[in-house]
C-alpha cells in the first residue's frame, strides 16, 4: 500500500520510462502480440503482395484467365510459417505456379523471419496516405532492389486491398470504442520520421476487439475526430455506448455531435498517467499498484472500498 502521495512534484521529474512500464503492465499491448489486432492485417497485406508478385511474373492478374498458349499458370497455395517483429508466428498462404518456378521476393524461399514491417503495415492501412507514400513504403519492405514495374503492380493491388478494408461495413452497435494515437516510423518527403497514427478500436456485442479504422493526420483536433466518428456512422455504426478518449479539448462535443447519447470518458491509461504526475519517483510503483486495485475491481462496491483505502493513505 502506498504510504504517501507527494503532491506538487513536476511531471518533468518523473521517470517517463518507468511510468510507461507501469502502464504497460496494466494495459498490455495487444496490437502485435498473438492474435493482435494488426496480425490479420499483416497476413492479408503480405499475401496480397505475394499474389501480385506472381501476377507480375505470369503476366496476368489473379482474376484473369491464362491464355491457352501459357504453359505456366497459378496452382493454388502452400502454407509457410514465418516469425514477425513481435516474435509471433504467422501462417501465410504462399501462391504457387504450375512450373514451380515462382520465387517470392518479399519473403524469399528459405527465409523464416519476417521483420521490420510493422510500422509499414500500419501506415499502409491508414487513411491519409498518398499514392507516392504508399509506393515508398512498399519499396522499403523489400530488402533487395526490385523493378519499378513490379512495385507499380503491387501498389495497385495494395491500394485495392486497403480501400476495401477502409470502406468495409461495421456493426450497428459497439458498447465501447477507444480512440487513441500511437507513433510509428513513416517516410515524409524522403525522410523517416515519427508520425502519429490514430486508431479506433471497438468492443463488439460479443466482447471481441475490432480495429475499426486507422488514420494519419497532421493535427489531432476536435474537427479531425468529428470526421472520424462521422465516417464510422457512414459505415453503419448507429450507437456507441461509451467512448474512451484522451484529454483533447472539444473531444466530447465532437463525438456527441455525431453520437449524442454516447458517454464520453477519459481512458484509464490517461487517467493513471495524469494521476502519477503528482507522485514522487520512489512511490510510483506502489501508487500505481494501489490505483490498479480500483480500476480492475470486479464491481462498483469493491472499487469504492479500494478507493476509500487508497484515500486513507494520502
Amino acid at each position: 500500500m502506498a504510504k504517501k502521495i507527494e503532491a506538487g512534484v513536476r511531471s518533468a521529474d518523473i521517470n517517463n520510462k518507468l511510468v510507461e512500464e507501469i502502464l504497460s503492465q496494466s494495459n498490455p499491448k495487444e496490437l502485435f502480440g498473438k492474435d493482435g489486432l494488426f496480425q490479420q492485417l499483416k497476413k492479408r497485406l503480405v499475401e496480397r503482395i505475394l499474389e501480385d508478385e506472381l501476377s507480375h511474373e505470369l503476366g496476368y492478374s489473379r482474376h484473369s484467365k491464362a491464355s491457352k498458349q501459357d504453359s505456366n499458370r497459378r496452382n493454388g497455395t502452400s502454407e509457410k510459417t514465418v516469425i514477425d517483429d513481435s516474435g509471433q508466428k504467422i501462417v501465410l498462404d504462399i501462391p504457387r505456379d504450375r512450373d514451380n518456378s515462382f520465387e517470392p521476393q518479399l519473403i524469399p524461399k528459405g527465409v523464416r523471419r519476417f521483420t521490420g514491417f510493422d510500422d509499414s503495415v500500419i501506415s499502409l492501412y491508414a487513411r491519409g496516405m498518398t499514392m507516392s507514400e504508399i509506393q515508398s513504403h512498399l519499396e522499403e519492405m523489400y530488402h533487395t532492389e526490385v523493378s519499378k514495374e513490379l512495385i507499380s503492380t503491387i501498389t495497385d493491388g495494395v491500394m485495392e486491398e486497403v480501400i476495401r478494408w477502409q470502406a468495409r461495413a461495421l456493426d450497428r452497435i459497439y458498447p465501447i470504442v477507444y480512440l487513441d494515437c500511437i507513433m510509428v516510423k513513416a517516410r515524409d518527403n524522403n525522410i523517416v520520421i515519427n508520425k502519429a497514427v490514430y486508431l479506433v478500436i471497438g468492443i463488439n456485442i460479443e466482447g471481441k476487439k475490432e480495429l475499426l479504422g486507422i488514420w494519419i493526420s497532421k493535427n489531432e483536433g476536435s474537427k479531425f475526430w468529428m470526421q472520424v466518428v462521422s465516417e464510422l456512422k457512414n459505415r453503419g455504426v448507429e450507437q456507441i455506448y461509451v467512448a474512451c478518449v484522451d484529454g483533447l479539448k472539444g473531444f466530447r462535443d465532437a463525438i456527441n455531435s455525431v453520437f449524442p447519447n454516447t458517454i464520453v470518458q477519459l481512458c484509464i491509461v490517461h487517467m493513471v498517467r495524469n494521476s502519477l504526475k503528482y507522485v514522487s519517483y520512489k512511490n510510483l510503483k506502489e501508487v500505481a499498484a494501489d490505483l490498479k486495485q480500483i480500476y480492475t475491481a470486479n464491481n462498483e462496491n469493491m472499487a469504492n472500498l479500494a478507493l476509500e483505502e487508497f484515500a486513507k493513505m494520502g
